[in-house]
């Protein structure tokens, strides 16, 4: 009876776990969605531009607004607390691992299919996000991030590495990509789907080569051992060296491809206007580029000893009129908008291009070169606007607008600073002139080359170097901003108006991680080094040194 009783005893026991797994089996199938794609039939040639286009947008978007307003190559005159004024909260970073996730997978599925193209590109855009991630956080999650998938908390909530290690790995990432991409094997290359260079293995060498130069520099303090590296790469490897190699993507101009400034009417976008910091420099040199960038004031100032104080209305040609036109009415006109003022009354700035000061007190109101049309989003019309080119906004294909995320004239300013410094990387000066040119031919006015260089001739100084580089990232002031914590350059001073007197040099952690992965951030926050700016948020401060700077003095 007994060996009976255990036999059903088994027979049920089995029955009843088939029937579990028939379940689970049935449950699976339900929650499979039937119209998705399992990651391992993942076409690396949709996934790719998934990748590229949210990458160099986002990168785009932060170089034209708060890195813009950081580095004080433009001010707002409305909704200005994280542009003019360094009001950067803690910021989470989801947009940056929702596209690693995606990179991670074209990564994989191009090293399973024998793809190197598509992984070598997989590679070079982890390198290319990851190390904005540590540029701009310090510690991140790195080698343990991206696998939540194969479950356990650990992976759910992964440990950060320091930031020295992400640059580490950064750099190996790179060199991986550039060695595939040496090999020319184009298999499966569909160029309709590079949004960068159309399918070009040695547009995208020269790119990942690039990139080593980029951030081998951006350590060099750190690390001494990069020198080499980069002397190697200059000597032997293609980088971009020409405006016409420059690491770019268009826009179509569709509606949901724009160019990220659209000045669509008096309220939004008109707020963009120019900074005093750059202005001043540019018109001190005559720099052809600031009439491509920024228009003359609208309402231009003009001395006038026969009257007292200044004019409370506006003149059109001459004629004093009641009203005061909105933006929109400037454009195109041929009439001439002045007001007169005495310069022994008030001090005015009648020059032809005026920049706001940096971080002061409502740029939009009267308490600027006298403007008498304040309101929060209104422009300044005694200060200089973006001009109509990044007014419409409406970029497409070969534009002047293009999201660059490494140009000529970067590498050219980079190599030399270096060479300035004894690396073995060519010439200072020819670099630094080979910079100016490739800066004036991305903005269309490379036939006023040798003016201008008559106006800026090499000093040999990295300053020199350094300040023409800082005005030639216009449209990408990332790297400007990682440029001035690196060397302290350009020297910047901040109003009143900013939450301390010096930029800013990082992003704080946000909510997300504070609140998730809390024990692993706030070991992060401890590797962070409180500076007299850091204030009541302690070490996760955007004025606290990560590692990179921790020990050299700078930016301030």
């Amino acid at each position: 009876m007994k060996k009976i009783f255990n036999k059903i005893g088994l027979f049920v026991l089995a029955m009843i776990l088939i029937g579990v797994s028939s379940c689970d089996e049935k449950l699976t199938d339900l929650n499979e969605n039937p119209n998705g794609i399992k990651p391992e039939d993942g076409n690396v040639n949709l996934l790719m531009p998934t990748v590229l286009g949210p990458t160099a947008s986002r990168y785009l978007d932060l170089g034209v607004n708060n890195m813009a307003g950081a580095m004080q190559h433009t001010q707002k005159s409305g909704w200005a607390g994280g542009h003019n004024y360094y009001g950067w909260d803690a910021q989470d970073w989801t947009g940056y691992f929702d596209v690693l996730r995606t990179n991670q997978l074209l990564i994989q599925n191009a090293n399973e299919n024998g793809f190197p193209f598509h992984e070598g590109v997989g590679l070079t855009m982890r390198a290319f996000i990851y190390g904005q991630i540590a540029d701009y956080w310090g510690d991140v999650p790195f080698s343990a991030a991206l696998k939540g998938h194969e479950g356990g908390i650990e992976n759910q909530y992964p440990k950060y590495d320091t930031q020295e290690a992400v640059y580490t790995g950064v750099l190996a990432d790179l060199q991986a990509a550039a060695a595939l991409f040496a090999s020319g094997d184009d298999t499966f290359v569909d160029g309709s789907v590079d949004l960068y260079f159309g399918g070009d293995m040695e547009a995208w060498e020269r790119f990942a080569n690039s990139l080593i130069i980029r951030y081998s520099v951006r350590i060099s303090e750190k690390n001494s051992s990069v020198k080499g590296t980069v002397e190697s790469i200059v000597s032997s490897e293609p980088f971009i060296t020409s405006s016409d190699q420059d690491a770019t993507m268009d826009y179509t101009g569709g509606s949901n491809d724009q160019w990220p400034i659209q000045y669509d009417n008096e309220t939004s976008s008109t707020r963009y206007q120019a900074c005093k910091t750059l202005i001043d420099q540019m018109t001190a040199t005559n720099d052809p580029r600031i009439r491509v960038w920024f228009d003359p004031v609208r309402v231009r100032w003009v001395q006038d000893n026969t009257i007292s104080g200044e004019e409370s209305q506006m003149r059109v040609d001459g004629v004093l009129e009641d009203i005061w036109p909105d933006w929109i009415d400037y454009r195109g006109s041929t009439q001439t908008f002045t007001r007169h003022f005495n310069p022994a009354d008030v001090d005015r700035d009648d020059s032809e291009f005026v920049g706001i000061e940096a971080g002061i007190f409502q740029p939009d109101v009267h308490i600027y070169n006298g403007n008498p049309v304040g309101g929060q989003g209104r422009h300044n019309i005694h200060a200089s606007m973006l001009t109509e080119t990044f007014m419409d906004g409406q970029a497409g294909p070969g534009d002047l607008l293009q999201a660059r995320l490494v140009s000529a004239a970067e590498m050219h300013f980079t190599l030399a600073e270096m060479a300035v410094k004894g690396w073995n990387v060519g010439d200072a000066q020819t670099h630094y002139e080979a910079g100016i040119k490739a800066s004036l031919e991305t903005w269309g006015v490379d036939d006023q080359y040798d003016s201008f260089i008559a106006e800026v001739p090499f000093d040999g100084t990295v300053e020199q170097v350094i300040t023409q580089k800082w005005v030639a990232s216009f449209a990408s002031a990332t790297e400007a901003w990682n440029d001035y914590k690196r060397t302290g350059l350009p020297v910047l001073s901040v109003g009143e108006g900013a939450i301390a007197p010096v930029p800013a040099i990082r992003f704080g952690y946000g909510g997300d991680e504070l609140n998730n992965n809390t024990e692993n951030v706030n070991a992060a926050i401890e590797h962070l080094e409180i500076t007299d700016y850091s204030g009541q948020l302690g070490k996760n401060s955007p004025y606290s040194r990560q590692w990179l700077l921790q020990g050299t003095g700078k930016p301030w």
